[in-house]
């Protein structure tokens, strides 16, 4: 992010919370800037780390964070949070059903009841038929097919809903970026 000339060039990147649930946009030039922005947009306080929101791979140096590219999804996790893989808090495993799982359950059932709700679910509605377990879900839905095909169609639909959501996030950045460079325009020639 060094210029070469002394000045550091600020990065936007994407930060999510342990759960996934919060995300935001932060723009920033070192890995220090980006951990004091990113604690006080997830309102986190006390030691962190930050790593890799896909695989979970620590980002604890600033030559490495360097490295990263624009608009890279990153984690902070507090003290006494861990990574875990996208979903995997979220299956239903045998008889224990959490919180995710009874919604889960409520929400097989009014799919099956008419399929073309899949269409109109959310991101975290279509993450969670995305990653859940056909195999432990044949209390609820016998048919392991339909419950493998729903599985299947929910992670196209989620991914087209990211990437379609990531789309706007660059055309709104372009957009700002624009009516930036014409206010500093429009300033320039008052000023000659």
């Amino acid at each position: 992010m060094d210029k070469g000339d002394g000045c550091t060039e600020s990065i936007p990147f994407k930060v999510v919370d342990c759960s996934r649930e919060r995300k935001f946009g932060v723009v920033a030039s070192s890995l220090q800037d980006f951990v004091d922005k990113a604690c006080e947009k997830l309102n986190i306080t006390g030691p962190v780390k930050v790593v890799l929101e896909i695989d979970g791979t620590e980002v604890d140096e600033e030559d490495y964070f360097s490295t990263l590219e624009c608009n890279t999804c990153l984690m902070v996790l507090a003290d006494s949070e861990k990574w875990v893989q996208q979903g995997r808090h979220l299956r239903i495993s045998g008889d224990a059903v959490d919180g995710g799982g009874r919604r889960l359950g409520g929400l097989l059932s009014r799919i099956q009841n008419d399929v073309t709700q899949v269409s109109m679910l959310g991101g975290t509605e279509l993450e969670l038929l995305s990653d859940m377990d056909p195999d432990s879900l044949t209390d609820i839905i016998p048919d392991k097919s339909f419950l493998d095909q729903l599985k299947e169609a929910s992670g196209r639909f989620l991914c087209d809903k990211r990437q379609a959501q990531e789309a706007l996030d660059l055309l709104k950045l372009y957009h700002t970026a624009t009516v930036m460079q014409e206010d500093i325009a429009k300033k320039n020639r008052i000023t000659q």
